[in-house]
């Protein structure tokens, strides 16, 4: 499972938005901007207030890493 924390205006969450739909990876994006829960969720998992945050079946990556990505997608 796939989520990606973003926020409306990150151009970043929208590059990674990009690049997992190029892979055909199914995610759930989650807007921090309009969910104060899911934003504590982000920083309790990521202990993080920057966006992209993406949680790849469990492992945590901070911003637009390919490489991490990818290596958590096994790809």
């Amino acid at each position: 499972m796939v989520t990606i924390y973003t926020t409306t205006v990150c151009p970043y969450c929208h590059m990674a938005k990009e690049y997992l739909e190029k892979n055909n990876t199914k995610f759930n994006e989650v807007n921090v901007e309009e969910d104060e829960a899911a934003a504590r969720e982000m920083i309790q998992k990521s202990h993080q207030m920057g966006v992209p945050v993406l949680d790849i079946n469990g492992s945590i990556i901070v911003g637009f890493d390919r490489t991490s990505i990818d290596k958590a997608l096994g790809l």
